[in-house]
Order: C-alpha cells, then structure tokens, then sequence
C-alpha cells in the first residue's frame, strides 16, 4: 500500500466521522430550534463529504500509479468509451 492510497483511506474515514458528527449536530440543533446548530452541522456534513471526496481522488491516483487494474474503476485499453 502506498503512502498516497493510505492517506486516501485516512481522509476517507476522517471524512465519514466528520459528516457523522455534522448529522448529529444538526439533529441536536433541529430538536433544540438552534438554527446555529443546525448550520454548523451541515457545514461540517458538507466538510465531511469533501474530506471524502478527496480520500477517494487519491486512492484512484494511487490506484493508477500502481497500474491496479481492479473492475470498473478505468476504461480498459483501447476502448474508447468515456
């Protein structure tokens, strides 16, 4: 495992817990008519699903920096489907 498929696996996880706790806050916020609360929850959900986001962008880099031809994540050579 590479340093950048592992730090993709780190920020995937990290990404999760974090939108985690952003549903949470703002579930607390909704059953205590914070509307701060709320905001602050779906501003960490949305941090959360970009932390993800980028985890994924660099297992697939490191995926194709090692040539891991697993199903479905490249178009296989020669085809020309985008």
């Amino acid at each position: 495992m590479s340093d950048l498929d592992r730090k993709g696996m780190e920020n995937r996880a990290r990404g999760m817990a974090k939108e985690a706790e952003g549903k949470v806050r703002d579930a607390v916020g909704d059953a205590m008519d914070d509307t701060s609360q709320q905001l602050k929850g779906k501003a960490q959900q949305v941090k959360g699903k970009a932390q993800q986001g980028l985890g994924k962008a660099q297992q697939g880099i490191a995926d194709a920096m090692d040539g891991d031809d697993k199903p479905g994540h490249r178009t296989p050579k020669g085809d020309s489907r985008v």
